[in-house]
């Protein structure tokens, strides 16, 4: 009986070594670190590109539209 117990420890034991579950929550969390350090540090250029590319749309459906500014 002990050495039954025993063995089933040891399958669990093995089981929670292999067990790689918790990777992906760390490497999904280091991504989103990185994505936000580049979004602060080129924050200035995404903003500009942003507005630049919402003013050519507001433009470009004016034109479309028929409506003057």
């Amino acid at each position: 009986m002990i050495s039954i117990m025993m063995m089933n420890m040891k399958d669990r034991m093995r089981k929670f070594v292999k067990d790689n579950s918790g990777i992906g929550i760390v490497e999904i969390i280091l991504i989103l670190v990185i994505l936000i350090a580049l979004i602060v540090i080129f924050r200035e250029k995404i903003t500009a590109i942003v507005n630049t590319a919402f003013t050519n749309i507001q433009n470009d459906s004016n034109t479309i539209l028929g409506v003057e500014k």
